[in-house]
């Protein structure tokens, strides 16, 4: 099996552990502020968004830093720093006496992670071209699988073993993937001799901001996850809204958050396949259009039934969005960037994780529950409608400047 291959597979598996392991606990972290002695279900609520921010908000300092190390050293280390820190800081949340203690512990765990840059950086780097929508497919879909996984075993696990317990077993998975980075990976990397070149600081911010489709994909990772995490810290309190017994809230809730992401991993592996024969700029439109509209449909829910419906059709068209994002970053930048560039895509990434857990706490107390999904639903119905507007603009710019993209160097122009 060629070395690409091998190592895609690998950290597929990996990463599939990791965010069954981190999705086993995260979503749960409002019942267990609750747990930590918080009772009250607004206060709950801010604290929730506060602790889902924080670790978002070291990333955003730290995910360039390592991008950069990571375009120096290799992105095998990166990963397993990534996971090795992890599970470090996520046993440590299993101790924690109150909120205090914890918020500490996630930013330290913000500090220290970042597994889905360093291992994007990997096998983007490592991949072919003509593979590189198949590949970066296939790793999301390992992330989506974990979102499947980790929420469904999670919310068991909080009923019956009880939290701490469940951060023990979530720190666990993370040495164990670890571990497979470490002993099968193999990446032969060699510095580019241009990276020795201290470049002046406008061509590095060049590097980012003068590509208008590249910071297009930037802007679309940031309102995706903005949107999502806005849910995040309200999505529990949702829950104990519309089931009346609160011995299964915590399996019920993970079961949602599983069918999301078990139809997110049948929707990643397949998009993968359509980059290669569709306009990415419309499968990227339709994409936004559909998960907003069933974000928004959720304002609406009244039992299980309807919900469980929703959360199939949000799944398919969500996790379409990051391989196709991804797939136009990793054409979009030359190999020896790459690190950096997903390193800086993260931090975008991260400041929705950031604005978003906080947003969603403040429009909950401000308005409502059902208004947390309209607000969400409609600012990604807004950015699907006008995502072909933009990029046909970009596009003329640049056949005005006389540098026009072909299909074959960059998948996503190929637009009309």
């Amino acid at each position: 099996m060629e070395i690409w291959k091998k190592n895609l597979y690998v950290v597929f598996f990996a990463q599939m552990i990791v965010v069954t392991g981190m999705t086993f606990v995260i979503p749960f972290l409002p019942f267990y502020v609750k747990e930590l002695g918080i009772s009250n279900t607004e206060q709950a609520a801010r604290w929730s968004g506060w602790l889902m921010g924080a670790p978002a908000l070291a990333m955003i300092i730290v995910s360039p830093l390592w991008g950069s190390l990571a375009d120096r050293v290799g992105r095998k280390p990166m990963i397993e720093r990534a996971m090795f820190g992890g599970a470090i800081s996520v046993f440590m949340m299993s101790l924690a006496t109150n909120v205090y203690q914890l918020l500490i512990i996630r930013i330290i765990q913000g500090l220290l992670t970042g597994t889905i840059a360093a291992c994007t950086a990997l096998v983007s780097a490592g991949s072919p071209s003509r593979k590189m929508g198949f590949s970066l497919g296939l790793l999301q879909t390992g992330f989506f699988l974990g979102n499947f996984l980790g929420p469904l075993l999670g919310g068991i696990s909080a009923d019956i073993l009880g939290f701490r317990n469940s951060f023990r077993i979530t720190s666990s998975l993370l040495f164990i993937a670890g571990w497979l980075i470490f002993f099968l990976v193999e990446e032969k990397f060699t510095p580019s001799a241009r990276k020795k070149e201290t470049l002046p600081f406008k061509k590095r911010v060049a590097l980012f901001f003068n590509n208008g489709q590249l910071f297009i994909m930037f802007f679309i990772l940031f309102l995706v996850q903005f949107s999502v995490q806005i849910i995040g810290p309200i999505f529990p309190f949702f829950m104990e809204t519309i089931i009346s017994n609160p011995k299964i809230v915590s399996t019920l809730t993970g079961l949602m958050f599983a069918i999301t992401g078990l139809m997110s991993a049948f929707s990643s592996i397949n998009v993968g396949k359509l980059i290669e024969k569709k306009p990415s700029n419309f499968l990227l439109t339709i994409s936004l259009l559909g998960t907003g509209l069933f974000f928004l449909s959720h304002a609406f829910v009244t039992n299980t039934t309807q919900l469980i419906l929703l959360r199939v059709g949000l799944g398919l068209f969500y996790g379409a969005i990051i391989p196709i994002a991804n797939t136009i970053i990793g054409l979009s930048t030359p190999s020896e960037h790459r690190g950096k560039v997903f390193g800086f895509a993260n931090s975008t990434t991260y400041l929705g994780n950031v604005l978003g857990p906080i947003s969603g706490g403040f429009i909950m107390i401000a308005f409502s529950l059902p208004a947390v999904f309209i607000f969400t639903g409609g600012l990604l119905l807004l950015a699907g409608l006008t995502l072909p507007v933009v990029m046909n603009k970009i596009e003329k710019t640049s056949l005005e400047k006389g540098k026009k993209i072909t299909t074959k160097e960059m998948v996503n122009t190929n637009s009309r």
